[in-house]
C-alpha cells in the first residue's frame, strides 16, 4: 500500500535557483506555506497554484517572473500574505476573495500590472483595436531612443553654447560627473530591511515608502523607495539625486547613494534616529524645551542659509515643514525630502512651477503666479518657526476661522495668547520674564519671514545672526541660573 506524503512548509528562498517553479509543489494540497522569494525563477506563476487549497502564506517575491497573477488564486480559502513585488509582472491584479484585503506593498516593482487603485498601481485600460502591441512596441523601443536622440542634442548644443561664451556648465554638472559613491545592490536592500518586513517601515510619502535598513558594512540607513506606478515618483527621484549628490551640509540629510534599475528606484539616506519635528511638536510622550527648539530653529536656517547663498546656483527646498526636519541621535536638526526642490540657474531670483507644496506652508505669490523663490522658504521657515513656539499648525482652526496665522500673530495682545503654555511651565518667576521675553522676539522676527509680499520679507543671513543672538541669551540665563 502506498503512504501518501504531506508537506505543510516549503522554503526555497535566496538559494539562486533558476528556471520556471518546479511542478512537484502543485499537488501538495496541504501546504501551506511557501516561500520562493529571492531567487531567480522565470516563467509565469502556475495557475494550478489554485488548487492548494491550504494555502496561506505564498512568497515569490524578487524574481524573473512574468506573466499574469492566475485568477485560480482568487479561489484559496486561507491565503492571509501574498508577496510578488518586484518580479516582471503584467495584466490585471485579481480583486475577488482574499485580493481585496492586500495592499499595495504585495505587488510593488511590478511595472506591467493594473487594476484596482488601493493596490497601488493604474487602472487598467479598456479593451482596445489589435493594434494595442504594436502600440507597445513602440513605448518600449521607439520613444526611449527618439528621448536619447533629443538628450544627445541637447548636450552638444550646451557644448556650444558653452565653447561661444567661454563660461563653465551649470556646476550641477560638473558635481554629478565627479561624484562617486559605494554602489548598492538590490539584493542588499532586501536583506538589510528584512525584505521590507513592516516592522522596519518608518513611514509613507506621496510617491514611496521610507524603510529603516542595515547596509553590508553595518551602516543604519534610511532607505527611501518609490512607487514607479506613479507618474511623480520619477520626477520626485530624479530631483532629490540631483539636489543631495551636489549638496553638503550639516544640517542637510546625506545621501548615501542610490539603487536604480528599469523597475526599482531608491535612496539610501542618513539615517535619523530621533524622527521628525512633527513628532516632537504634536506627540504626547515627547517634549522639547525652548533652549531645544531655539537650536533647531538655528540649525534649519543654517541650512537654508547654505542653500540660497553658497553656490553658484540657489537651490529652493520649496516644502519646509516639520515633517522634512529630521532629528539625530543629538538632536540636530537636519532638513530632508527634496523631493519637490528647484535649481535657480545663474542670474536667476526666481522660476515658474506647477509642482503644488503644502498648504499652508506655500506662499502667497504661489497661489497668484506658480512662482518659486528663495524667499519662499523663507515664507515657509516663517510659518515652521511660529509653529514651533505655538504648537499650532498653520491650518489650526482657531486661525481659519477669523484670520490667517500672520494676521493673527500680529495683533500684539494675542502673541502671548498663541504661546505654547508648555515652554513656561518649569521656568521661575525671574526667568518667565526672560522667556517671554525672547518668545516675543523670535515671533517678531517670524512675522518678518512671512509677509505677504517677497521684497518685504528678511534675508535669511539675517534671521540667522539674530537667532545666534537669541541662542546666546538663552545660554547666558542657563548659565546664570546654574
Amino acid at each position: 500500500m502506498k503512504r501518501s506524503i504531506t508537506i505543510e512548509y516549503v522554503d526555497l528562498s535566496q538559494n539562486q535557483i533558476t528556471g520556471n517553479i518546479p511542478i512537484i509543489i502543485e499537488p501538495f494540497e496541504s501546504l501551506n506555506y511557501l516561500d520562493l522569494s529571492n531567487n531567480t525563477f522565470q516563467g509565469g506563476i502556475p495557475p494550478s497554484f489554485g488548487n492548494l487549497k491550504g494555502l496561506d502564506m505564498l512568497d515569490l517575491s524578487n524574481n524573473n517572473l512574468f506573466g499574469v497573477i492566475p485568477k485560480s488564486l482568487e479561489a484559496l480559502p486561507n491565503l492571509k500574505y501574498l508577496n510578488v513585488f518586484f518580479n516582471k509582472l503584467y495584466g490585471e491584479i485579481p480583486s475577488r476573495g482574499l485580493f481585496a484585503n492586500f495592499t499595495a506593498k504585495s505587488f510593488l516593482g511590478n511595472i506591467g500590472l493594473c487594476g484596482n487603485l488601493t493596490f497601488g498601481v493604474p487602472s487598467c485600460p479598456t479593451p482596445s483595436f489589435k493594434g494595442s502591441k504594436v502600440k507597445q512596441s513602440l513605448l518600449k523601443y521607439f520613444v526611449p531612443t527618439i528621448a536619447s536622440i533629443i538628450i544627445c542634442l541637447a548636450l552638444v548644443y550646451m557644448l556650444r553654447k558653452h565653447r561661444e561664451s567661454k563660461l563653465q556648465l551649470p556646476s550641477l554638472f560638473n558635481t554629478l560627473a565627479l561624484l562617486k559613491h559605494r554602489m548598492i545592490s538590490y539584493q542588499e536592500l532586501c536583506q538589510g530591511t528584512n525584505n521590507f518586513c513592516e516592522s522596519n517601515l518608518l513611514g509613507a510619502g506621496g510617491v514611496g515608502f521610507v524603510y529603516k535598513g542595515m547596509l553590508f558594512d553595518k551602516t543604519i540607513a534610511a532607505i527611501k523607495f518609490l512607487n514607479l506606478q506613479l507618474l511623480g515618483a520619477f520626477k520626485s527621484f530624479d530631483a532629490e539625486c540631483n539636489v543631495l549628490r551636489t549638496i553638503r551640509h550639516r544640517n542637510l540629510v546625506k545621501v548615501i547613494s542610490t539603487c536604480s534599475n528599469p523597475e526599482f528606484r531608491a535612496l539610501i539616506l542618513q539615517y535619523m534616529s530621533n524622527g521628525s519635528l512633527e513628532r516632537w511638536l504634536y506627540s504626547y510622550n515627547y517634549c522639547l524645551n525652548l533652549l531645544q527648539r531655539v537650536n533647531i530653529m538655528v540649525d534649519v536656517v543654517s541650512a537654508l542659509d547654505y542653500l540660497h547663498h553658497s553656490q553658484s546656483e540657489s537651490v529652493v527646498h520649496y516644502d519646509l515643514k516639520p515633517t522634512n526636519i529630521l532629528l539625530d541621535e543629538d538632536m540636530i536638526a537636519h532638513v530632508g525630502d527634496f523631493g519637490i526642490a528647484k535649481i535657480l540657474v545663474q542670474n536667476k531670483d526666481a522660476t515658474q512651477t506647477k509642482t503644488p507644496g503644502t498648504l499652508g506652508y506655500i506662499t502667497p505669490e504661489y497661489g497668484y503666479e506658480g512662482k518659486v523663490s528663495i524667499k519662499g522658504d523663507v515664507y515657509s521657515y516663517g510659518v515652521t518657526l511660529f509653529e514651533m513656539i505655538t504648537k499650532k499648525k498653520p491650518m489650526n482652526n482657531m486661525f481659519v476661522r477669523e484670520l490667517t496665522m500672520r494676521q493673527w500673530i500680529k495683533a500684539s495682545n494675542r502673541m502671548k495668547e498663541v504661546m505654547d503654555d508648555s515652554l513656561l511651565k518649569a521656568e521661575t518667576r525671574r526667568n518667565v520674564t526672560i522667556m517671554q521675553s525672547v518668545l516675543l522676539s523670535i515671533m517678531k522676527l517670524g512675522l518678518k519671514c512671512f509677509e505677504e509680499l517677497p521684497d518685504e520679507r528678511v534675508d535669511i543671513k539675517d534671521v540667522l545672526a539674530k537667532l545666534h543672538k537669541v541662542k546666546l541669551t538663552l545660554y547666558e540665563n542657563k548659565n546664570r541660573a546654574a
